[in-house]
């Protein structure tokens, strides 16, 4: 079992920034990656950026070039900092985690961090 842990959300205007973490615990050692997906009002879940075991990353293309995840392993968090935020990246941040076991994989969610980005 992986348990995750949000925080950071909050209002902020337009052209701000805002970092998010997330905080695993439990059988951390078998994830294979870690993502932020977030889900707007109406809105289906949508992958907003990975990070692997190996460090490296991947960013849907509307957020390229204004959010960065990284992951502290000493700390067992992950990170997005998110900046020059646009009123369209309004919604609820889960994190996730990917983890293998045996070649099976399992994901696991976080309960979400709300994130207003007034115009």
């Amino acid at each position: 079992q992986v348990q995750l842990v949000e925080s950071g959300g909050g209002l902020v205007q337009a052209g701000g920034s805002l970092k998010l973490s997330c905080a695993a615990s439990g059988s951390i050692f078998r994830i294979n990656a870690m993502d932020w997906y977030r889900q707007a009002p109406g809105n289906q879940r949508e992958l907003v950026a990975t990070i692997t075991s190996g460090y490296s990353t991947n960013y849907a293309d509307s957020v390229k070039g204004r959010f960065t995840i990284s992951r502290d392993n000493a700390k067992n968090t992950v990170y997005l900092q998110m900046n020059s935020l646009k009123p369209e990246d309004t919604g609820v941040y889960y994190c996730s985690a990917d983890q293998v076991v045996l070649s099976t994989h399992r994901r696991f969610w976080g309960q979400g961090t709300l994130v207003t980005v007034s115009s």
